[in-house]
């Protein structure tokens, strides 16, 4: 099954200290290195985001801005 352009999905298990591996795939995709670090964005609706720090601030407006204070 072939999904759209440019998305992807994968999945990844939660260890007993909450730690999570991000699949090979992803961080070779996006440049993720041991070390780097990374946003864990969330909303308890709609769920975690986890975008490169670089783009933080796009995902950021994207997932709290423009609404009431």
């Amino acid at each position: 099954m072939n999904g759209p352009a440019g998305k992807y999905a994968w999945t990844a298990t939660v260890g007993e200290k909450g730690q999570i591996v991000i699949p090979k795939q992803a961080r070779e995709l996006f440049g993720i290195k041991p070390g780097d670090t990374l946003i864990i964005l969330a909303d308890e609706k709609q769920g975690i985001a986890i975008p490169p720090k670089a783009s933080f601030s796009e995902f950021y407006e994207r997932a709290f801005g423009g609404g009431e204070k």
